[in-house]
This record gives structure tokens, C-alpha cells and sequence, in this order.
């Protein structure tokens, strides 16, 4: 049976050494503190998470294939320097019937060591691609030492938190919640009011799908799918933060359909939350078939960004206003993600 660390990839992006990938990965071209574009990051670590499952699933199932389900969690804990070579550690650290959480550290090493992000990925395993599709039952895996298995528990513990999330979202405000929402619709009912409306802080795109976005036969890459997603709401978080909106946790990421080639795909961002420096961007992408007979949801993506200046010192936000039902529950669902967050750091 094989343990953990059994299964571990590891990986370096050499942009110390590589001037043309260092300049591919900026987002401007000068001297800037969290110079690194975080839309790529995803990208490598999405196929990294896919490389990782799928070295395990096919000591037992050769032909088979994995697909992300969801992006977990990314916990961004510094900003990465550009000018250093990234080092990706990748494990698995828990298998279900059929799916994986993969666990991935992203590091600078040298002086002084960097832990950038710590990332978790739920994989699963299938038989085959399109409507034919199912689930392989995979062997678990040997926790020995307490690390592995504390990683494991976290695992479970960590789906159980979001499935305890998901059924609190239909849950009522508690009073101080409810206190909050109040206070701010009040304020808008006062004369002069000159506060920023939620309902303004909306971007969307429209792309369609070409074969160089393919990943298996006539499916599209997820990781270029969720770079994308991150781009254009990064520009939306730009709507609200008055110096420069940095990423500061991926707390969500759900992968719900598959792409395919010709599909048109429309990308909706949208501000949902300000806190006193931070940022809540709820993102969604829909798929429509080239013949216009298929609509569905695609993916669905929660970011929380932070208001920086040049020196990454966290600078306040104004407070934004929900007007509408839909807004208060966004804006409430963003408020208790905040508050866990911040319990979690």
C-alpha cells in the first residue's frame, strides 16, 4: 500500500535563470514588490494538481483520466519575488472512493526562504471523457507518521467545513449580521449619500474556445479557464480599491462542466464584499455550444484580494452597499468567508 509522500512531484519554475519566462510572468514591466501574475501561478499549479493525481491513479487504472473538481483552498502567505526561482511540492494527502486532495507548497527557497502559497485541490478519477464518463474506485492510501495522517484529517475535516458552509449560506443572519446589513441600508436612505453601490461593480467577457486551449481531445484546459476568471476579476477588484488590489486567498474554486472546442464562454465578476482592506470578488463562468442549444455553468470562483501600496502595506477600502436581496445574501456569504479567514490566518 503505498503512503503519501509516495505519490510526491515536485517542480521549478526557473525564472531566476529565464529571462523570457521572468518577463512572461510579470505584470508590469518595473521593479514592484508581488510583481508576479498570480492568473499563470494557477495554470502551472492546476496542471501540477492534474500530473500529481494522475501518477497515482494510473499505477491501477492505466487508461484513465482526472479532472479538477474544485480548487479548495489558497492560502497566499507572501508575495513571490519574480526575480526567484518558484519550487512547487506536491503530494496527495488524502484518496476518497474516487477522488484526491492534492496538497501543494509553493516556495522560494534561498535568502530568505519564501513560503508563497499553501494550495488544495480535489482531483477525481475517470474512465472515460464526455457523456460516458464515470468515477474509478481508487485503492486509499497508508497514513504511517503523525504529519500524514494529521494531513489526511484535514482533508476530511476540510470538506466537511465547506459542505457545513454551503447548508449555513441558507441560513439567516445572525443578529450582528442582520445589525450590519441594517446599518447599511440606512445609510443610503440618508440625504447626501454618496456611497458605492455593489450593483455598479460588475465586469464581464466573452471568448470562445480554440483548440490551442485544449487540454484532453475537445475539452478546454481548466487551468486556462480559472486564470482568466482571476484576471478579469482582479481588473474588477481595481473598481473599489484605490491603490493596487493583490491576491490574498483563492477561497473557493468549483469546476461543475466541461469546456469544449467552439464553445462560446461568458465571464462575470462581480465586488461583493469590502472589509477594512480587503476585498470579496465572486466570479462565474457560462458555456454556450457553438449551436446555441446547451447553456450551463461552468465554473463558479471566490477571491479575496487585499488593497496594497508599492511596499505591500495594506491600505483601507471604502465600504460598498448592497441594495437588492441577491446583493445582502452575496454580501453576507462574503462577510462570514472573510470572518473565517481571518480566524484561519
Amino acid at each position: 500500500m503505498l503512503r503519501p509522500k509516495d505519490t510526491s512531484l515536485t517542480r521549478t519554475l526557473p525564472l531566476g535563470s529565464d529571462p523570457a519566462l521572468r518577463r512572461r510572468f510579470m505584470v508590469v514591466d518595473e521593479p514592484l514588490q508581488g510583481n508576479l501574475r498570480f492568473g499563470l501561478l494557477l495554470e502551472v499549479l492546476d496542471k501540477l494538481a492534474e500530473d500529481t493525481a494522475l501518477g497515482y491513479v494510473r499505477r491501477f487504472a492505466p487508461g484513465a483520466r482526472v479532472v479538477t473538481a474544485a480548487i479548495d483552498n489558497i492560502l497566499v502567505r507572501h508575495a513571490a519575488d519574480v526575480t526567484r526561482d518558484l519550487s512547487f511540492y506536491a503530494q496527495i494527502n488524502h484518496v476518497g472512493r474516487t477522488s484526491m486532495e492534492v496538497g501543494i507548497r509553493v516556495e522560494q527557497t534561498g535568502e530568505p526562504a519564501i513560503h508563497v502559497a499553501s494550495c488544495y485541490f480535489t482531483m477525481v478519477a475517470r474512465s472515460l471523457e464526455g457523456e460516458e464518463a464515470r468515477g474509478i474506485p481508487l485503492p486509499p492510501l497508508e497514513y504511517r507518521d503523525e504529519l500524514e495522517k494529521r494531513r489526511a484529517q484535514q482533508a476530511i475535516a476540510g470538506r466537511e467545513a465547506y459542505r457545513a458552509e454551503s447548508a449555513a449560506a441558507l441560513e439567516p443572519p445572525s443578529r450582528e449580521e442582520f445589525e450590519l446589513l441594517a446599518r447599511l441600508h440606512r445609510e443610503q436612505e440618508q440625504s447626501g449619500f454618496a456611497g458605492i453601490l455593489a450593483g455598479s461593480l460588475v465586469t464581464d467577457s466573452w471568448e470562445r474556445m480554440y483548440p490551442e486551449q485544449e487540454n484532453v481531445p475537445t475539452t478546454i484546459f481548466g487551468g486556462y479557464l480559472i486564470r482568466r476568471a482571476y484576471e478579469l476579476s482582479s481588473i474588477c477588484a481595481e473598481l473599489v480599491a484605490p491603490e493596487r488590489p493583490v491576491i490574498a486567498a483563492v477561497n473557493r474554486i468549483n469546476f461543475f462542466h466541461p469546456v469544449r472546442l467552439s464553445d462560446k464562454l461568458h465571464y462575470t465578476s462581480r465586488v461583493v464584499y469590502t472589509g477594512r482592506t480587503s476585498i470579496g470578488v465572486e466570479a462565474s463562468i457560462e458555456r454556450i455550444s457553438r449551436d446555441r442549444t446547451t447553456k450551463a455553468l461552468s465554473n463558479s470562483c471566490l477571491f479575496t484580494f487585499v488593497n496594497v501600496d508599492r511596499n505591500l502595506v495594506h491600505q483601507p477600502v471604502p465600504t460598498i452597499y448592497p441594495v437588492t436581496y441577491a446583493e445582502d445574501a452575496r454580501f453576507l456569504a462574503a462577510y462570514r468567508r472573510h470572518e473565517d479567514l481571518a480566524r484561519h490566518r
